[in-house]
């Protein structure tokens, strides 16, 4: 045959290279190396074939190629090589701009689309295509995904892209994935116009145009990508990948990881109640959970927390994969444990405390590797199951002096608001925090300076540096008031009294008709706790600022009592300690009318036991009103009215003992450490003799009948 061809038979032949290269779609073998052999052979033999281009190569599962901007030859496509394999490398095959929108379908196809190859803006971005014969091998795919993890914008991952030589269909999915990270913010796109971008436009096409060829993986991760890029689910990308999805979900064959992320692509898509994502679950559920991966036990547990487990539809499921978890929990990551632990939040698995506990333990060993985010939800999580471990609180410890002045705002107020809502008082943390706070609280936002000065007033605890700190939540209030929502604003004071900060040039505001409409437009009703708030503040300015001539509380605002269910200003008395104290006096005082239980003073405070004295120092009845000189307030205090790690009284117990001092009661505390060491009966009337009357010998003459 004469190797100078007419135009004829360079179609003739042309057509004839084009059927050897289809023909090539299982995976590599004899027949599959012998039509390479020949494909080769023939652009050998006939170099003019370079010059025309292949319309299209029919392969079987797909693979996501890019090569590099100049286009191959047809040697280089039709063999496994990684470049071209010519002496004098590839002839340049011209191509005419092909031209999409993400939302529409093609507006111009390429002219010259080898392997599904796209040509975008002639050779401004990289060709794409869809091919088994450059398969990139695990190394390369795991060395991709590490660079990928570290680009910061779009233009970066853009220019990974442009690097590379060989990109599966994974790996392009998870190119846009990076994409949506590095630009979402708030439920959007930071830069929508990403979207028009070259490299962007070029991988959404290719994935439209071969659908049917990507695999089960590459597929529903495209899709998943797609809905974090907030596409129109009516495009035809959208909706090209959702069917072969469903093709691809009636066939059963999906791994479960697979089904977790066709179903969070369907939830953002459809909703929890979606035919599509019923089915993805009923497929979950033919499954055995103790057959899974942790990484599929992760992925169903995050999907189930997207769909919300309604009505306790997946009770069993759940329950069976709260069985599995625990065998396994010791080999979790950080981003493992934080993931399960909001998972179990959202679905408010509260029968899984053995699980939560476990996660807790093995929380420890990651405190110092959480993100900041991790962490966060991983605090959340246990202040929601109200649980704290020692080991876990130890670890907080050595870790946030290391954090506070660099983690996230929104970190470093949840760890106040953990050991806060936990009652653990660390002057480690609280110290570190504190330190932090006067050179950071610009930064915070007015909730988040509120939730770390609540933890310091819940705990009654001062830090060293007690007099910048509240200087600067004096300037933040000055400076940012009106930011501050009303119950928000009344947490902050409220807190500061606690401690015997007195936000005096703010009593003003917040006792005016202006902000108590504020408070209750709100709530439609004023809560009784929050009244207690109020009344508590309006009681210590009138205690401890007699110089504050500002507006009063109107009397309907204000309560009789501090002790209510919920969130009471007053811990009640511990029922069995009370009952043994009680036993005591009446062995001490030799009757039980000659002291008063569970008194209301007019100033809202509860008194869990009240002794009356003559002016000679004799005990009256409780009955008595007149001839009282003196009162004793007995405060019986269980291990609820202490930090849980140290014997310091809490914040609202500190403020109620001061105040009745300052009312003209002699307070005696009665500490349950203090109180459970006693053995016998001689041994508590001894120590209550001690405690009431220290300077007195005979008890009888302190009896009047």
């Amino acid at each position: 045959m004469n190797a100078s061809l007419t135009l004829s038979n360079h179609v003739r032949w042309h057509l004839r290279c084009e059927r050897l290269c289809a023909s090539v779609e299982g995976p590599a073998g004899t027949e599959e190396s012998w039509t390479r052999v020949m494909a080769l052979k023939l652009v050998h033999r006939f170099p003019q074939l370079s010059h025309f281009s292949i319309q299209r190569i029919s392969v079987g599962p797909a693979r996501l190629l890019s090569t590099s901007r100049q286009s191959l030859c047809v040697a280089c496509l039709c063999t496994s090589a990684g470049r071209c394999i010519r002496r004098q490398g590839c002839l340049r095959l011209q191509s005419n701009c092909g031209i999409r929108s993400l939302t529409t379908t093609i507006v111009r196809e390429p002219s010259f689309v080898a392997s599904s190859s796209v040509g975008l803006h002639r050779d401004s971005v990289p060709r794409f295509q869809l091919t088994l014969l450059h398969r990139p091998t695990a190394a390369e795919e795991q060395g991709f995904q590490q660079r990928l993890g570290i680009c910061s914008s779009s233009r970066q991952v853009f220019k990974l892209l442009h690097s590379v030589e060989i990109i599966s269909d994974t790996m392009a999915a998870a190119a846009l994935h990076r994409v949506a990270e590095v630009e979402q913010e708030d439920n959007a796109l930071r830069d929508p116009t990403v979207l028009e971008k070259d490299t962007v436009r070029a991988l959404c096409f290719q994935l439209e145009q071969d659908s049917a060829r990507l695999t089960d993986g590459g597929l529903v991760s495209a899709l998943l990508a797609c809905t974090r890029l907030y596409l129109d689910p009516w495009s035809t990308l959208m909706v090209r990948l959702v069917s072969e999805s469903q093709t691809r979900l009636d066939r059963g064959q999906m791994s479960v990881d697979e089904l977790c992320t066709l179903g969070q692509a369907m939830l953002a898509i459809e909703g929890p109640g979606g035919v599509m994502l019923e089915q993805v679950m009923e497929e979950i559920q033919r499954q055995k959970p103790a057959q899974w991966s942790l990484a599929e036990l992760v992925a169903v547990y995050k999907l189930l927390q997207g769909i919300l487990g309604e009505d306790g539809k997946y009770r069993d499921l759940l329950n069976a994969m709260h069985t599995h978890t625990m065998t396994v929990t010791s080999r979790m990551d950080p981003a493992a444990v934080s993931g399960l632990l909001s998972a179990l939040v959202t679905l408010n698995q509260t029968q899984a405390m053995p699980l939560v506990i476990s996660l807790c333990k093995q929380a420890v060993r990651h405190v110092p590797y959480f993100t900041d985010e991790e962490l966060t939800d991983v605090l959340g999580a246990l202040m929601h199951f109200g649980h704290s471990d020692h080991y876990f609180v130890k670890a907080m410890e050595k870790y946030v002096p290391t954090m506070a002045f660099t983690s996230h705002p929104e970190t470093v107020s949840k760890v106040m608001q953990f050991f806060g809502r936990r009652n653990i008082l660390s002057p480690t943390v609280f110290d570190a925090v504190a330190e932090s706070f006067v050179y950071r609280a610009d930064d915070y936002s007015s909730s988040q300076v509120a939730q770390q000065i609540v933890a310091f007033g819940k705990l009654g605890y001062l830090p060293p540096n007690a007099g910048q700190m509240f200087g600067k939540v004096e300037t933040i209030l000055r400076t940012r008031f009106s930011h501050f929502q009303p119950r928000t604003l009344l947490n902050l004071l409220h807190a500061c009294i606690l401690v015997k900060r007195f936000p005096v040039n703010f009593v003003s505001k917040v006792f005016s008709s202006y902000f108590l409409q504020q408070l209750q437009e709100e709530d439609t009703i004023i809560e009784r706790s929050v009244l207690a708030q109020l009344t508590q503040i309006y009681i210590t300015v009138k205690l401890e600022c007699p110089s504050y001539e500002g507006p009063r509380l109107l009397p309907k605002y204000r309560v009789k009592s501090f002790l209510m269910s919920g969130r009471s200003l007053e811990t009640p008395v511990d029922p069995h300690l009370y009952n043994s104290v009680k036993a005591g006096l009446v062995d001490l005082l030799g009757d039980r009318q000659y002291f008063g239980s569970k008194v209301l003073t007019p100033y809202c405070y509860t008194l869990d036991v009240e002794i009356k004295l003559d002016e000679e120092g004799c005990v009256l009845p409780a009955s008595h009103v007149d001839e009282v000189y003196k009162r004793i307030a007995l405060c019986i205090d269980g291990q609820k009215r202490f930090t849980t790690n140290k014997r310091q009284l809490l914040g609202k117990e500190a403020i109620k003992q001061r105040h009745l001092r300052l009312l003209g009661y002699e307070v005696v505390q009665i500490p349950y450490y203090e109180f459970e060491k006693l053995q016998n009966k001689s041994s508590v009337v001894d120590y209550l003799h001690q405690k009431l009357f220290p300077h007195t010998y005979r008890l009888s003459w302190w009896k009047l009948n």
